[in-house]
């Protein structure tokens, strides 16, 4: 119970960090100063959040996030919203997919060579079906939190910043509920597919206090870091380069490859609640399904990695409000019911 419930707490936070999450542009967007509070309430209600989709996603056995996605928003809206979910999926995949194309060119490669880079193995994960995502992200996201973890500790200490200097400044408190509406639709759309892998009630606790703890800590870590260098952040497309200049070039080398990690991560979810959602339809393999996908994403990539996270993100934050509230409030009514 305890290695599943790991795997899908992993299988979370390669939903959530993602290209705009791991460079530090997802959270500037969002957070910056004031923030200690938001970023508290963001780490509250994700857990609250993930726990229901799964228990959810657990009790109906589902296969896609369609079931969930009914129990939540009811079956008026599931309609608006399944579109919804299909077009945030579609379009937050082809940041992830602009991503890779801005960090190979941060070291003077192609942006075009970038993009393929990610495609080609993107396309083969699917030919292990969905087991294959969740080898990788139980793989790879140990080694990504840990290289995360380590630069911003050695960023927060090198510069002698304190770790609770900026607790009492928490004007900007609301911000924490666009940032948690944003990643909600990923969440339905990937633990809506897995329901039938999941054996016990336990795996949810485990994977809902897991990735809400961690991923907590960590924006706290790096949102704190990048408030220090806020004049410099304007300077890169990604702002984890701007604490990166500070050490020797093979640490932006690792980090590069983690943060490449973390778009590839974030792309296949994305990917994943797309083509399971189509696969009953159209009935052939996920890769196939997958190139397909894919292959309607290129052309979207030109238009470049932070302007599409400056515009898409608070767009889809602000829609999914309602999503966030129906999720939060959800235990509740089940509870009522139940009496």
């Amino acid at each position: 119970m305890i290695k599943a419930g790991m795997k899908w707490m992993f299988l979370i936070i390669g939903t959530m960090i993602g290209a705009g999450y791991a460079s530090g542009r997802e959270l500037w967007q969002f957070f910056g100063q004031d923030s200690s509070l938001a970023i508290l309430l963001f780490a509250v209600m994700f857990t609250i959040c993930c726990f229901t989709i799964m228990n959810i996603s657990f009790e109906k056995q589902s296969t896609h996030y369609l079931p969930v996605l009914r129990a939540v928003v009811g079956k008026r809206l599931t309609g608006i919203y399944d579109w919804m979910i299909i077009l945030y999926l579609f379009t937050t995949t082809v940041v992830m997919l602009a991503g890779s194309g801005a960090t190979w060119q941060a070291f003077h490669y192609s942006y075009r060579l970038g993009v393929i880079a990610i495609v080609i193995p993107l396309i083969l994960l699917f030919v292990w079906d969905v087991k294959g995502l969740v080898v990788v992200n139980s793989f790879v996201l140990p080694l990504l939190i840990s290289g995360l973890l380590f630069v911003l500790i050695l960023f927060i200490s090198d510069q002698n910043l304190s770790l609770f200097g900026h607790v009492r400044e928490t004007s900007n408190w609301m911000a924490a509920f666009p940032f948690t509406a944003l990643n909600i639709l990923p969440l339905i759309a990937v633990l809506g597919a897995i329901g039938n892998q999941m054996k016990h009630k336990g795996e949810v606790w485990i994977a809902a206090l897991g990735s809400g703890a961690v991923l907590g800590i960590i924006s706290y870590l790096y949102n704190n870091s990048l408030i220090q260098i806020s004049e410099q952040i304007i300077l890169y497309e990604i702002p984890l380069f701007a604490i990166l200049k500070h050490y020797p070039y093979e640490m932006m080398i690792f980090m590069s490859i983690m943060l490449w990690i973390a778009i590839f991560t974030t792309a296949a979810s994305g990917t994943l609640g797309l083509v399971t959602r189509f696969r009953s339809y159209l009935n052939q393999p996920l890769w196939i399904l997958a190139m397909a996908m894919i292959a309607l994403m290129l052309p979207f990539t030109s238009f470049g990695f932070s302007t599409l996270i400056k515009i898409l993100y608070p767009l889809y934050g602000i829609l999914n409000l309602y999503v966030l509230s129906s999720l939060l409030i959800h235990p509740l009514i089940s509870k009522f019911k139940i009496r």
